[in-house]
């Protein structure tokens, strides 16, 4: 005798619809930022240091609602290609502070132009008032969780 499976909801699941979400926008913004051969994350890391100055790991994790793990694999290669520099802090050594160097000050510069092109695009898709009240929904998300 056949089963017949059961039936299939759709369910409403919040973090299936966010990481779709997450994931066709990640793409839009990879898109533009390849031509100077950066992706989303990496452009978020350099930006925030570009706009707070150095900071320790744990500081910028916490501002990138990131894990430390997380955020040290996503450094490596902004270190490896010398667009960070990761130090001891001096004041404290145990910790490490994370700055941009001077290229990846200018990496930064010229990601700009190809960042504002992507956002752009998302705007003209998704519309601009509705991108504002996304980025405030999300950003009441990140503080409810």
């Amino acid at each position: 005798m056949r089963r017949t499976p059961p039936p299939v909801e759709d369910p409403i699941c919040n973090c299936l619809a966010i990481r779709q979400a997450a994931r066709q926008v990640t793409q839009l913004y990879d898109r533009h930022l390849a031509a100077v051969d950066l992706r989303g994350n990496q452009y978020s890391i350099l930006s925030k240091l570009g706009r707070l100055g150095p900071m320790s790991v744990n500081a910028l994790a916490a501002s990138m609602a990131m894990d430390r793990t997380t955020l040290g694999r996503a450094i490596q290669p902004l270190q490896r290609d010398r667009l960070i520099a990761v130090a001891a802090d001096e004041r404290d050594k145990r910790a490490r502070v994370i700055r941009l160097s001077p290229a990846g000050e200018a990496r930064l510069k010229d990601a700009a132009h190809h960042w504002r092109n992507a956002q752009k695009e998302f705007e003209t898709a998704f519309g601009v008032e509705e991108s504002a009240k996304l980025r405030a929904t999300l950003a009441r998300v990140v503080a409810a969780m």
